[in-house]
This record gives C-alpha cells, structure tokens and sequence, in this order.
C-alpha cells in the first residue's frame, strides 16, 4: 500500500528534477528572433518594396532632377547617403505593423501562459528588422554602384559607414517598435510611422540646406537626420566632416535611449491590461 501511494504521490506531484525548466532567457529570446526573421523571409511584398522605393528614388533624382541640379553629373555621389537613410525608414516602418499586430492579435496572450519573457517578441521583431534592412542596404549600395557611384573611403572609413548606418537602423527600428506599442491598432501605427519617413526630404540628403527658404534651414540643421547623412558622405565620398559624427551618434544615443524606455514601458502597461 505504501509503495501505491508513493507512486500516486508522484504522478500527481512530480519531483523538482521531473517538472519542466522553463526555458532561459536568451533561449526566448533566439525563438522569437527566429519566429520574426521566418515571417520577415515570408514577407517577400514588405523587403520588395523597402528596396524597391528606395532604389526608384534613387534613379528618379539622379535621371530625371540630377542633370538640373548638378549638371556635371556628380549627383548620384551626393544622394546615396540620404537614399541609405531613406531605405532603412521604409524597410523600418513594417515594425511599427508586426508589433502592433501581435499586442492586437491575441499573441501575447498565448505567451503569457507559458513560462517565458512575452516582452521578447520586442526584441525578435528588432533584430529580425535590423537583419533585413542592413540586406536591403547592401542591395541598394550595390545597385548605386552600377549607376556610377563611386566611394572614396578606405577600409577605416568603410568600417565606421557600417557602424553608423547599423546604429541608425537599431535606433529607427526601435523607434517604430516603440510606435506600434502606442498605436491601438495596425493602420493607426502606419499612420503614425509614416510621418518620420518624410524626415528625409527635409534634410541635407537631395538638396544643399542652404538652398532651402531660412524658416526651413534651421529645421533641416536641427534635425537628427541631416548630421547622420553629413557624416555618412564625408565618410563616402570625402566631404567635409565637422561635427557631423559627433552629432549623428549623440542624436542616435538620445533617441534609441528615449525610445526603449518607451517601448518598456509601453510594453508593461499593454501586456499588463491582458
């Protein structure tokens, strides 16, 4: 009878080493990293267009407006940082729909009833963002290449280019994610997203900010995307540098840094009402 009940004991009540581990904390975060790249693999519409847009920017300023503004044909040399910036806006903003989609969807929902970190799911749909735009940007340098940009940087130089354009995606890309936390629904998280992505065309990236009417010179100055395209064309083509990187870094710092707090606190506030 004795040994009965123990084994019934046990059933009922497995011991500490027979009861599940719940799975680490990176554990988590590789599985939902993964489950983001396979959806963003699966989204071949969303890394079409974010290359797609870019690239057709790109021939439409340099064939079409660039002879009118530089008629030596050294225009493409001037753009391409600002269609870098462009590219990874436009291949960002699908965050600001992925995250939005799962706080709506009923996804975070099923993570909480098992034993893992829900808040993961921010870090997986980030790095599977920062992983497709960084491709999307290599598919656009080469494509500017075959149209006659010519980079002068050495390995140095062509280093810190990385560094700096991977930084500005991790900071957008959270930005956005932080965006589709705040919006109550995917088309409202669009909406919001799609007002940084005219950021761009109120900068130094197609045109000199000296050109522009004074009201609009100083916002184009101010702004964090005009150091960032500074500092990425002295680095390309030779230009000069100023305080360029040391602006484009801080302003990259500051808002990656306002923009995870956000994205935490969000997160605490949305997954906490479910």
């Amino acid at each position: 009878m004795t040994d009965i009940a123990e084994a019934s004991l046990t059933t009922k009540y497995p011991s500490p080493a027979r009861r599940r581990t719940p799975p680490r904390g990176i554990n988590t975060e590789l599985a939902l990293i993964g489950r983001s790249l396979r959806h963003a693999t699966r989204d071949v519409e969303s890394m079409l267009m974010a290359v797609a847009l870019p690239v057709m920017l790109m021939l439409m300023f340099t064939f079409v407006f660039g002879g009118a503004i530089d008629p030596s044909g050294d225009y493409v040399n001037y753009i391409v940082p600002g269609i870098i910036l462009t590219c990874a806006g436009f291949g960002a903003a699908s965050t600001s729909l992925s995250v939005a989609n799962d706080m709506t969807s009923g996804f975070i929902d099923r993570l909480r009833t098992m034993p893992v970190r829900s808040s993961g799911v921010i870090t997986g749909h980030v790095v599977a963002s920062v992983v497709k735009n960084l491709l999307a940007t290599g598919i656009v340098f080469s494509v500017a290449v075959s149209i006659g940009f010519r980079p002068s940087a050495d390995v140095a130089e062509w280093v810190a280019v990385i560094a700096l354009i991977t930084l500005y995606i991790f900071t957008i890309t959270y930005l956005f994610a932080a965006i589709g936390l705040a919006a109550k629904s995917a088309e409202s998280a669009n909406g919001y997203g799609f007002v940084l992505l005219f950021l761009p065309y109120v900068s130094s990236a197609f045109v000199p900010v000296e050109t522009m009417p004074g009201w609009l010179t100083w916002f184009a100055d101010n702004q964090p995307i005009t150091p960032i395209i500074d500092a990425l064309r002295s680095l390309l083509v030779g230009t000069s540098m100023g305080n360029s990187a040391l602006l484009s870094v801080v302003w990259c710092l500051a808002i990656l840094a306002i923009s995870i707090v956000w994205t935490a606190q969000l997160f605490k506030i949305k997954a906490g009402r479910r």
